[in-house]
């Protein structure tokens, strides 16, 4: 049967909205995912005026953006809740159908590819028109009573929960990694952790490197290449994370770094063609996001490149944002200019890229969870990013630890894609049984 013998649409009532009064917004997320109830705020601060207000059994979903398939059942929790004219509200007729059936039939792979594919409009904007979702989408025919039998079916076989033993999997190799980085932070990778007597007087140590590293900034500065910067204050044994080998040396970031800048801080114009210009959203730790970036023209870029001038092989760092903290090394050699992203600018003849982006992976969560106690926005200051503590080893043993590094990650790779497989044959595997499941109630009622 048609969809549409299933719902009415045009019942919803509408509101004048009231600057001073507040009200509860809703909208639908991703397949599955439903209604919710996302914020509360001012009349006065909303962009609309007239609102539509939101009652149970109904079925919502976005007019202008159904790409992603944003389709939801209101319940009794969103009553009285606001949904914007771009929502598009239908009762259900539930004297003939459950709700939860629907929401169910909703929740399925094989109905998001049917209403993807009824959508129109650009690849970005896809629009489903009331009549194409009540005349096209078909649902099964079925009784009420065997509508409840199949909602207990399905519940049925979410309590077997496989989906949640496979999530669990997912996150012990995450754990993994994070061990195996914490391992090789502290030196006990590679080989037994040498004592300071262990390393000969013709090896370098890591205090020996720092030290290289500060005579080299001096230089700089005296040659005015780079501008003197205030004294970093020393590392105190309550920041020290964990214990590091003897021969190894605690310092700050910028005791390392040549130089830590950040990009705009507003968002210059964007243009079809000009010069490459990347926002933290293309910023990601497997890579950047090339292909997505924005263009903005000489005059905004060049005042920009002139104060970061990245190059091929220093470290962009997300430093506002719900990435903050993301590290990615810099890839190519043309110039670009960027936003919400701080750069690192370090000697990579005395400190492997690599080596510090790791640490960046080990440290991610740590740094977003400090920074947004108290509900505030995450942002990863310069004065933060330059007192940052760092584990410095010497470069051969940098390079190391890196080696092995990449050889576990590997490894983790491996195991992950190997439960993501058998995690998407298992939602396959479900889909059918819960598709024949349908399908035979349907023959039944013939």
């Amino acid at each position: 049967m048609k969809l549409g013998e299933a719902l009415k649409m045009g019942l919803a009532k509408s509101i004048e909205i009231d600057d001073f009064s507040e009200y509860t917004i809703a909208g639908v997320q991703s397949y599955g995912k439903g209604v919710i109830n996302r914020r509360n705020e001012l009349g006065k601060n909303l962009k609309m005026k007239k609102y539509q207000v939101i009652e149970p059994n109904y079925l919502m979903w976005c007019k202008v953006d159904t790409k992603n398939g944003a389709f939801g059942i209101t319940k009794e929790e969103h009553r009285g809740s606001l949904a914007s004219t771009n929502m598009a509200l239908a009762k259900i007729d539930i004297e003939k159908f459950n709700p939860s059936f629907l929401e169910k039939l909703f929740s399925f792979d094989f109905f998001h590819k049917n209403i993807t594919h009824l959508s129109s409009g650009s690849t970005n904007r896809k629009y489903l028109t009331p009549k194409q979702l009540f005349e096209m989408i078909e649902i099964p025919a079925i009784s009420k009573s065997e509508q409840d039998e199949f909602i207990s079916l399905v519940n049925k076989i979410d309590n077997i929960n496989l989906n949640s033993e496979f999530t669990y999997q997912l996150d012990l190799i995450k754990q993994l990694r994070q061990a195996f980085l914490r391992e090789a932070m502290q030196g006990k990778l590679c080989h037994a952790v040498p004592t300071l007597r262990d390393v000969s007087a013709s090896q370098e140590t890591g205090h020996d490197l720092l030290a290289k590293i500060k005579a080299e900034k001096a230089q700089l500065i005296a040659e005015k290449k780079l501008k003197k910067e205030k004294e970093l204050p020393p590392i105190t044994e309550e920041e020290i994370p964990f214990e590091i080998p003897e021969h190894w040396a605690w310092c700050r970031l910028g005791e390392i770094c040549l130089k830590i800048t950040d990009g705009f801080h507003n968002t210059p114009p964007k243009v079809s063609k000009g010069f490459p210009y990347i926002a933290a959203t293309q910023v990601k730790s497997d890579k950047i996001d090339w292909e997505n970036c924005n263009y903005v023209e000489e005059k905004f870029h060049r005042e920009l490149y002139n104060k970061t001038t990245p190059k091929k092989g220093e470290i962009l760092v997300v430093n506002i944002g719900a990435g903050c903290g993301t590290p990615a090394i810099i890839d190519v050699d043309f110039e670009f200019s960027f936003k919400n992203t701080a750069i690192l600018k370090f000697n990579q003849e005395l400190i492997f890229n690599k080596y510090l982006f790791y640490y960046f992976i080990l440290r991610k969560d740590e740094f977003y969870s400090n920074l947004t106690k108290g509900g505030l926005q995450p942002f990863l200051s310069l004065k933060i990013l330059n007192e940052i503590d760092f584990p410095l080893p010497p470069l051969h043993e940098q390079e190391q630890i890196v080696a092995k590094l990449e050889e576990l990650m590997a490894f983790c790779d491996g195991l992950e894609q190997s439960i993501k497989e058998s995690q998407g044959y298992n939602e396959m595997l479900l889909q059918q049984v819960l598709r024949e499941a349908l399908q035979g109630k349907e023959v039944e009622n013939e």
